[in-house]
């Protein structure tokens, strides 16, 4: 979808602020001793390990720095650059565009994630963003058994002007609405239906039994549907992001993520540490509450705007 534009690399700095000064304030404590030394390399390790960037990836980084300037004097700039290098090439194969097919109508994204992960705002974020685009857009509250959910997409839902196919009581069956949101928007000629479902984990079978025959259903209407499936992630719980993704590729056969939240947490090397870990596409990322602030995914700008 080409109309969606990047962060400015001035406004993606300053959305991970708070990632990116305790990251750098941490860096040149670790470098006092200014030679790269088993003391140095071991606390810069730590340092990249509490920026949630996760062991593994921190040790090949500091690995690889050892290799090149071990008991050599090292300037922060050199480690800086030497980071900044080594995070996006590990991002830059994640960062991927969210292309949607163009021979199908209605394109049927299906939205997973946590409760609190702020689903339902990027949806309605992301409905904005479609309908300023020229797309015909509608949404499914195919979450029924949480009538605050319901509730939340339908006041995004009359903010940004889209309809809405909404369960009749809470508790109604999920599939049942979202064969009936599909149905709705192939007779309106809708471009685009956005999905949102149920976040409960505690339930796993339930919700998995639940996704499961939603997704039997779309395949009755369209073999391909759904065209994505997209996690929302909170960046602000860090390595618990792990689990999450874990659980929602075994439940929703997840094809790409959107990390939430970065501006109001020091804890966005998660997204570093999610793309060495799983290799899934980050289409989003969020840095604010505006429509504007949820921007393609970029894995250079990421990286600079992280140590830079």
């Amino acid at each position: 979808m080409g109309f969606f534009e990047k962060l400015g690399l001035k406004k993606l700095t300053k959305g991970l602020e708070k990632t990116a000064s305790s990251l750098k304030d941490n860096v040149k404590k670790a470098l006092l001793h200014k030679k790269l030394d088993e003391k140095t390399c071991a606390e810069l390790e730590e340092v990249l390990i509490r920026a949630d960037l996760g062991a593994p990836l921190a040790d090949s980084l500091i690995s690889s720095l050892r290799k090149e300037k071990f008991e050599q004097d090292i300037s922060y700039e050199e480690v800086q650059k030497h980071l900044s290098t080594g995070i996006a090439a590990r991002l830059n194969p994640v960062a991927q565009e969210l292309n949607l097919p163009t021979d199908k109508k209605p394109i049927v994204l299906m939205m997973v994630g946590v409760n609190g992960s702020g689903k339902t705002t990027t949806i309605g974020k992301l409905s904005q963003i479609f309908k300023e685009n020229g797309k015909k857009v509608m949404l499914a509250a195919a979450d029924t058994y949480r009538a605050a959910a319901v509730e939340q997409l339908n006041i995004w839902a009359k903010r940004v002007d889209v309809p809405i196919v909404k369960p009749e009581k809470e508790g109604a069956d999920p599939a049942s609405l979202l064969f009936k949101a599909y149905e709705t928007a192939k007779q309106e000629n809708v471009d685009i239906l956005i999905c949102d479902t149920a976040g409960r984990l505690q339930n796993r079978q339930d919700l998995m039994a639940q996704l499961e025959k939603m997704v039997r259903v779309l395949k009755k209407q369209d073999e391909t549907a759904p065209h994505a499936s997209l996690l929302v992630l909170d960046a602000t719980v860090g390595q618990n992001a792990h689990q999450q993704v874990e659980a929602f590729k075994e439940i929703a056969g997840v094809t790409g993520l959107i990390v939430t939240k970065l501006d109001t947490t020091a804890k966005g090397g998660v997204v570093v540490a999610l793309a060495d870990r799983f290799s899934l596409p980050i289409h989003f990322i969020g840095v604010g509450e505006k429509v504007t602030d949820l921007r393609p995914f970029d894995a250079a700008d990421f990286a600079k705007a992280l140590l830079e």
